[in-house]
C-alpha cells in the first residue's frame, strides 16, 4: 500500500512538472514579437475619445484610467470584449460599449500595436474617490496581495492585474461585477473566474475599505 501510494505521488509530481515545464515563462514571454507604438497611436484615437489622450479616464465616461496598465493585461482584456467574453451580458452596460471599440481592432498584431502605445502614456495615479477603514481594507487585503502583489503592482505569473493608482471607481464596479456574476461567469473567461470566489465574502463596505487602502498614499 505504501509502494502504490508513493507511485502515485510521483505520477502526481511527473504530471505537474510536465505542466510546467509546458508553460510559458515570463522571459519567453517578453521575447514575443512586441507592438509598433507608432502603428498604435494612431488606432488610439478611437479610445482617446473615451480614455483620454493620456489614458488618464474618464469617470463621466465610464472609462477607467489605463495608462500605467501592462500590456498582457490590456491586450487580454480587448481580445475577451472582442470575442464576446467579456460585456456580453446584458446587465454589464459598460462592458458591452467596449465590445464595438475592440472589434475596431482588426487582429492580434493591432492590439499589440495599441498595447504598446499605451506603455509610452504617463503614468499619473488616478485620482482617489473611494474612502474607507483603510486599517480594515489592509487586513483584507492579504488575501488579495497573494496574487495582486504586496503593492497592489500586479503579477503576470497568475493573472493577476495592477490595481496600484488606477480608477478606484472602476475596481469597485468590476468587484460588483465579479460578485454578482456580471464578469467571469463566461465559459471563455478562465482568468475572470479566479475572483469569483474571492469576492464572495465582501461586501460593498468591505470592498471600499479594500480599495481605500489600495490607493492610500502610504500604500
Amino acid at each position: 500500500h505504501h509502494t502504490m501510494r508513493g507511485r502515485v505521488v510521483v505520477d502526481e509530481e511527473e504530471d505537474y512538472n510536465t505542466w510546467l515545464n509546458a508553460q510559458q515563462t515570463y522571459a519567453q514571454f517578453a521575447a514575443l514579437k512586441k507592438g509598433d507604438a507608432h502603428a498604435g497611436k494612431a488606432l488610439y484615437q478611437v479610445c482617446a475619445s473615451c480614455h483620454g489622450l493620456e489614458g488618464e479616464g474618464n469617470p463621466a465616461l465610464n472609462a477607467p484610467k489605463i495608462s500605467g496598465q501592462e500590456d498582457w493585461y490590456l491586450k487580454r482584456q480587448l481580445t475577451y470584449f472582442k470575442d464576446g467574453i467579456r460585456g456580453s451580458n446584458p446587465e454589464d452596460t459598460y462592458g458591452a460599449q467596449m465590445a464595438p471599440m475592440a472589434n475596431t481592432l482588426v487582429d492580434e498584431n493591432a492590439m499589440n500595436n495599441i498595447a504598446a502605445y499605451i506603455q509610452t502614456l504617463p503614468d499619473k495615479p488616478a485620482a482617489q474617490t473611494i474612502h474607507g477603514d483603510i486599517k480594515n481594507g489592509k487586513e483584507l487585503y492579504i488575501t488579495c496581495g497573494k496574487c495582486h502583489g504586496k503593492q497592489a503592482e500586479g503579477r503576470w505569473a497568475v493573472n493577476a492585474p495592477r490595481m496600484a493608482g488606477m480608477s478606484d471607481w472602476y475596481l469597485l464596479t468590476q468587484l460588483k461585477n465579479f460578485k454578482n456574476g456580471l464578469r467571469g461567469a463566461h465559459a471563455g473567461d478562465v482568468t475572470g473566474r479566479q475572483m469569483e470566489s474571492m469576492v464572495l465574502s465582501l461586501n460593498e463596505a468591505k470592498m471600499r475599505d479594500v480599495l481605500a487602502y489600495v490607493n492610500s498614499p502610504n500604500n
